[in-house]
């Protein structure tokens, strides 16, 4: 006999790192298999230990890891889970990072800048990631910077569908808190039915990071719903500000979508303060007791991801999932 064959079968395997397991918790649910167990710990200076429990030989392995406050730690713990599984002959490695840390990072607006965004594609690449499936990236053009498939998933339908219900037959316009945003806010409209765009024009020091001028509205708001939509909120100086012009131009009501809720100090406060009469979010990053407040709304991500980690696994297309939008 000159050779063997074997049968060539498939299995997927969840992994959780310490970020955010309710999530991957929640996506294995969807999907029918509980994340795989695992060892995870640091030692008292701080360097961090992963070992799987299970062998992983063969799998198709897929690392959920939702980098919150402590960016650094949960990044370095994604790179040592991939190189557990890569040493331990993981048959694919796919990253599933529900928000892709350093992704205002994507380019430079001065000299001797580093392009952060790019350095965390390489450092995944490098450590053995085949594939990244993300969320809302803060750039389309991140994409190129891993050398290696990404699968770029859209969270705008979960949240406009929650709008479309909430606020069916009432007069809205679509607001880009910034002219940055116009291109998603446009793709909010056209999902929306068409309904009227209006952006707010505002500076921006680049010396003082967080810290935002806004300076007018252009566009049709008065007396209308006006939607706030951005890719997340981090301080929540952008989105409160614009909500302060949008109140004073006669706005009926101020409701922000966004996809990552950072919600960074003192964005909480500033959020209660504000005109703002609901901020609707999804739990792409975990949100602790202090974080939640009365005017938040948290719808599950865990769907689309599950769906999205399901189409990869059966080699679909995840594209699909947008309408070709992806």
């Amino acid at each position: 006999m000159g050779s063997i064959v074997a049968e060539n079968r498939k299995s997927l395997m969840l992994f959780s790192g310490r970020g955010f397991p309710e999530l991957a918790k929640e996506i294995g649910e969807v999907l029918g298999v509980a994340p795989t167990p695992s060892d995870a710990y640091e030692f008292a200076n701080g360097e961090i230990f992963v070992r799987f429990r299970d062998s992983v030989r063969g799998s198709d392995a897929f690392v959920v890891q939702s980098v919150t406050h402590g960016v650094n730690t949960w990044v370095m713990e994604t790179l040592i889970m991939i190189d557990a599984l890569k040493r331990g002959s993981a048959k694919r490695i796919t990253v599933v990072l529900p928000f892709y840390p350093y992704s205002r990072q994507d380019k430079k607006h001065r000299g001797r800048e580093p392009i952060s965004a790019r350095l965390v594609a390489d450092l995944l690449k490098t450590a053995g990631a085949n594939r990244i499936l993300t969320v809302d990236l803060h750039t389309a053009q991140i994409q190129g910077f891993f050398d290696g498939p990404v699968d770029h998933l859209f969270a705008m339908d979960i949240l406009a569908e929650y709008v479309e219900h909430k606020f069916a037959g009432r007069p809205m316009t679509v607001v880009a808190p910034d002219s940055g945003r116009v291109r998603v806010a446009e793709r909010w409209t056209d999902r929306l039915g068409g309904c009227p765009l209006a952006f707010i024009h505002k500076t921006r020091d680049p010396l003082k990071p967080n810290q935002v001028v806004a300076n007018r509205v252009v566009g049709e708001v008065e007396g209308r719903v006006c939607l706030i939509v951005d890719d997340m909120i981090d301080t929540g100086g952008t989105i409160t500000k614009a909500a302060d012009i949008l109140k004073e131009s006669g706005a009926a009501e101020i409701v922000v979508a966004s996809t990552h809720a950072l919600l960074s100090d003192p964005a909480t406060e500033r959020l209660k303060n504000s005109p703002i009469t609901e901020v609707v979010v999804t739990n792409t990053l975990p949100l602790p007791p202090e974080k939640q407040l009365d005017k938040l709304t948290v719808l599950s991500i865990a769907p689309l991801l599950a769906r999205a980690i399901r189409e990869v696994f059966d080699d679909g297309s995840v594209t699909t999932l947008f309408g070709g939008l992806s």
